[in-house]
């Protein structure tokens, strides 16, 4: 099987940043395959950005990972190759990033930093490390060379760490976060699955988020719900979401994509009015 790269960033596909990353990535690798994943992370958004890389990697065949999420490109930031357990390599800026992704692979088992000049494109820019620095490298890698190549070791413990947001039940209440919402407007939580039944066999809930409150029907999947209806169910990620059935929620609630409001659900008794509070 030919190698693959996943390529992951926030650069959006209007102009050329993702081709000339792509083409760089070709010239030294022509064979391998490099697999989208996205690239319409909100811009700037590392949380977004590392919630997508974790949620995506384990459903490819152990490869190399390039992620660019990278607001301090240039800086005296680190640009990091990570080895994970189950024999991945992940790329890119060391700003919480990719972490996430290396524990869905087994954890780390170490780091270098990406100092070596001989496996980056030149000239480097200050701005455009994806193209000239981390596409480089995990191209190399996919064709063969070995990280320990690319660059001294780093101390796992001194890499740059994101807050991972807690998901807790207590006195009827779950309390919990939005980690992410999609282009549908559907709001992504922390909270596991398993967390919603230890409130008990609940049908419907109210969900408050600030001053806004969503009265919604737990479902198993949309064909179960009419349009626009509120519903609360267990997501591709085994993780609890919230939506309007074939409408936009976060629209409804004023939430723009980058927002990360706290989540408090309870079991209610019957959704009544769909969504109250806040700006419509």
């Amino acid at each position: 099987m030919d190698a693959i790269i996943s390529f992951l960033t926030d650069f959006g596909t209007s102009d050329i940043s993702v081709g000339q990353c792509k083409g760089v990535m070709a010239g030294i690798s022509p064979k391998t395959i490099v697999v989208d994943i996205s690239h319409s992370v909100p811009p700037f958004d590392v949380v977004s950005g590392s919630w997508m890389l974790r949620s995506a990697v384990p459903h490819f065949p152990p490869c190399v990972h390039v992620a660019v999420v990278d607001p301090s490109v240039g800086t005296s930031r680190r640009a990091i190759a990570i080895e994970a357990a189950r024999g991945d390599v992940l790329i890119g800026p060391d700003n919480g990033l990719l972490l996430a992704a290396a524990e869905m692979l087994g954890g780390v088992v170490g780091v270098v930093e990406l100092a070596n000049p001989a496996f980056h494109h030149h000239p480097v820019s200050h701005t455009f490390h994806a193209r000239d620095i981390f596409c480089p490298a995990a191209a190399h890698v996919s064709h063969g060379v070995t990280m320990h190549l690319l660059g001294p070791n780093v101390d796992v413990a001194s890499l740059v760490q994101l807050d991972e947001p807690q998901s807790s039940v207590a006195g009827g209440m779950l309390r919990t976060k939005v980690v992410g919402i999609n282009e549908f407007g559907s709001l992504a939580l922390a909270a596991p699955a398993g967390l919603l039944s230890e409130l008990g066999a609940v049908n419907h809930v109210r969900a408050m988020l600030a001053d806004r409150s969503v009265e919604a029907r737990v479902v198993r999947t949309f064909g179960d719900a009419s349009v626009g209806e509120a519903i609360l169910f267990v997501d591709s990620y085994a993780r609890l979401c919230l939506a309007l059935n074939q409408q936009d929620l976060a629209r409804s609630l004023g939430l723009a994509r980058t927002d990360r409001p706290e989540v408090t659900i309870t079991a209610h008794g019957s959704a009544t009015d769909t969504v109250s509070g806040g700006t419509r």
